[in-house]
């Protein structure tokens, strides 16, 4: 397993991000730590969450996520073994959401605290927030990379022409640029990212992350049918993908994952890992036998008729 460097920064991550929005919502504090452990020991290095993380949970308030990590790394003493990354913009409740410079520096102090660290390897854009200039967004990543709190900066969720937008005020008036994108792509949603972000990643040099990496469970195979929908607490909205393209891809991944001794989670995740504009999918667990699927897909060199396979059994074009 080789490392990558992550778009143009000086960062390097083994091919899989650890997505943590699982931390505080269907994991608890004990078995965070238990997969976080198992992650790392294999040797991967990157983990991806927000401060948002994981509000929509009954009870909690947002920051869960982080507060964990947080703890973990303290308690394991790695933070300088982990490429860390968490975001800013999603609404926190009580107002607290945007892009406004005020309010950036103001949660990224609520981050660190959580996080216990007094710097972030990568910051970046949650959510648009079109009432804010970009420029101003980009300032205040300036005054953090100047104050030694973040090192790069990358967006998730922004249009392709606002996310151009910025990459010109970056060059234009010497401000921090995006060095990453983080967008929802995985092999069952495909067709926005291939039309709209595949093509500004590539010419850009944008480090691309993907979100939804096994579209919330879907491409591991686990739900087959409309009486599996309660397998998990993310089943309830699967049964929008029991269509005719969305049988063909399953039918599709039980082929080469017989053929590779593989699990579909794994080669769902091998499938991206080989797509030649992204770094690493963000994937999450839950569980030891979940994480075996994620470890196994770095390994998992598909050969150029696998990747054919199930490109056309995935084709999103009419």
């Amino acid at each position: 397993m080789e490392k990558r460097q992550l778009g143009n920064t000086d960062l390097h991550i083994y091919p899989v991000a650890f997505g943590g929005n699982v931390f505080g919502w269907t994991l608890d504090e004990k078995k965070s730590f238990e997969i976080l452990d198992g992650f790392t020991e294999v040797g991967f290095n990157f983990i991806d969450t927000a401060d948002v993380y994981s509000r929509w949970a009954p009870g909690n308030v947002g920051g869960e996520s982080e507060r964990i990590i947080g703890k973990w790394m303290k308690e394991k003493k790695n933070r300088h073994d982990i490429v860390l990354t968490t975001k800013v913009g999603s609404d926190m409740g009580d107002g607290k959401k945007g892009l406004k410079k005020q309010y950036i520096l103001k949660a990224i102090e609520d981050s660190l605290q959580r996080l216990k660290t007094d710097y972030l390897d990568l910051y970046q854009t949650h959510f648009d927030d079109v009432e804010t200039p970009v420029e101003e967004t980009l300032e205040a990543y300036a005054q953090l990379q100047k104050d030694g709190k973040i090192r790069w900066i990358g967006t998730s969720n922004m249009s392709p022409e606002r996310i151009l937008a910025s990459l010109q005020a970056s060059a234009a008036k010497g401000l921090p640029r995006y060095e990453t994108l983080q967008p929802h792509y995985n092999l069952y949603a495909r067709e926005k990212y291939e039309t709209q972000y595949e093509s500004l990643a590539l010419e850009n040099g944008l480090g691309v992350i993907t979100y939804y990496s096994l579209e919330s469970g879907f491409l591991t195979g686990k739900y087959r049918t409309k009486e599996d929908l309660g397998k998990s607490p993310r089943g309830g909205d699967m049964d929008k993908y029991f269509d005719e393209r969305g049988l063909k891809i399953l039918a599709a991944l039980d082929e080469i994952s017989n053929q590779y001794k593989a699990t579909p989670a794994a080669v769902s995740l091998a499938w991206l890992i080989q797509r030649p504009s992204v770094t690493a999918p963000i994937v999450s667990a839950t569980s030891k036998s979940q994480l075996g699927s994620i470890i196994q897909a770095p390994e998992l060199n598909l050969d150029a008729e696998a990747i054919r396979f199930l490109d056309k059994a995935s084709a999103w074009q009419l």
